[in-house]
């Protein structure tokens, strides 16, 4: 049992799910840390991508890995909207987080609302899926689809990537002075209405990525995306605000809480895992696994 149990099989589906978890709970973790917008509707993104992935490989016959800059604009063009719609002026006023938190909560609600339903409207609630890079590579025991490898490396570049940017460049260190202290941001100089309009560009930009590449893999249905929205405040949660090396750990460590429970007790164990480790750290640890005196 324990051989299985570390398998590099599991060991790797581990890995690749983790992943697209960190990718989303990045997402969301640069949308709540700098704007303290409860994002309920992020997964409705991720949704997005996977479906303008699955259209764009079947209308065109082209590879989705083509499409992600192009899955990327519309998920930023999407967050843009968004911010300047419903959200820019209210954060203008000044208003406290919990006001701020309590507003976008109703609102992404009804965003989450309107774009399940004319997804469903357009195209049916019907799940579709395609085949892309479905070859199997073997490597000892070890069997790996291609979709799954490609998913893996795009999600860890883009990983790799945020945290170099986050980290070397000026802009990402703006961004983080906001996530840690907003007046504080403000009063050094900080033009915050940039930097939120690109946090929140860069946070539906990653959803919208890794719904696409996660439609390589699963089927796409216009309801796919709650399950993700929970996954990426459990990360956020368990990887500490604003903080995005515990945030990758977080989400793989959600991944293989998720793996390990559908193979040791079933596909119903997953869901009671995953909320209890969320509701575990809350209780014992809601600063984070890392905590929030080390962000970044």
């Amino acid at each position: 049992m324990l051989d299985s149990l570390l398998s590099a099989q599991l060991l790797f589906a581990a890995a690749v799910l983790g992943s697209i978890y960190a990718l989303v709970g990045l997402g969301l973790n640069l949308v709540y840390g700098t704007m303290r917008l409860l994002n309920i509707a992020h997964g409705d993104i991720l949704m997005i991508g996977a479906f303008s992935a699955y259209w764009w490989f079947t209308l065109t016959g082209l590879s989705p890995l083509i499409a992600l800059p192009l899955v990327a604009a519309i998920g930023a063009g999407l967050g843009l909207a968004l911010y300047f719609g419903l959200f820019r002026r209210q954060l203008a006023q000044g208003l406290p987080p919990a006001a701020i938190e309590a507003r976008s909560l109703l609102l992404f609600f009804g965003v989450s609302v309107v774009l399940q339903n004319v997804v469903a409207f357009f195209f049916s609630s019907t799940p579709r899926a395609y085949r892309h890079l479905d070859e199997v590579v073997r490597i000892g025991d070890l069997a790996m689809t291609g979709n799954r490898i490609a998913a893996l490396v795009v999600a860890v570049t883009l990983l790799a990537g945020m945290l170099v940017f986050l980290n070397r460049s000026l802009f990402g260190i703006e961004i983080r002075a906001l996530i840690q202290h907003r007046e504080a941001a403000r009063v050094v100089g900080i033009n915050v209405d940039r930097v939120q309009m690109v946090a929140i560009a860069l946070g539906f930009a990653a959803a919208a990525i890794a719904g696409a590449l996660l439609s390589m893999t699963e089927q796409t249905s216009p309801f796919m995306g709650f399950r993700f929205t929970i996954a990426a405040f459990v990360v956020i949660i368990l990887g500490g605000l604003g903080n995005i090396r515990g945030g990758i750990i977080a989400g793989m460590l959600l991944a293989v809480i998720e793996i390990y429970a559908v193979t040791i007790f079933s596909a119903e164990a997953r869901s009671i895992l995953i909320y209890g480790a969320f509701v575990a750290a809350l209780l014992i640890r809601p600063q984070g696994l890392i905590g929030f005196g080390k962000r970044g």
